[in-house]
């Protein structure tokens, strides 16, 4: 169970642990509700909020879940180097 926190988000998914995201609807405009209804899409965390924490809890099935594969920062940097002119 984590806030939805970008980096808290990815390094439980990385590590291949079942998560539950728990939404602040109080903190800066709802801005994690985001991330968690698109990691919830992609099948990879359970989401609720405060006040259906316990009933997340309560009916949870982690066999749900999807295993999160991890990124490829590579990838991203060999393509930046080419748009720039570094390759």
């Amino acid at each position: 169970v984590s806030p939805v926190g970008a980096g808290s988000c990815l390094e439980t998914l990385e590590k291949g642990k079942p998560l539950i995201v728990v939404i602040n609807e109080k903190l800066m405009n709802n801005h994690q509700l985001e991330l968690a209804k698109q990691l919830h899409r992609d099948g990879h965390v359970l989401h609720c909020n405060c006040s259906t924490l316990v009933e997340t809890l309560q009916s949870m099935d982690l066999s749900t879940l999807k295993p999160f594969l991890p990124g490829q920062p590579e990838k991203f940097a060999l393509f930046l180097d080419k748009v720039v002119g570094f390759q």
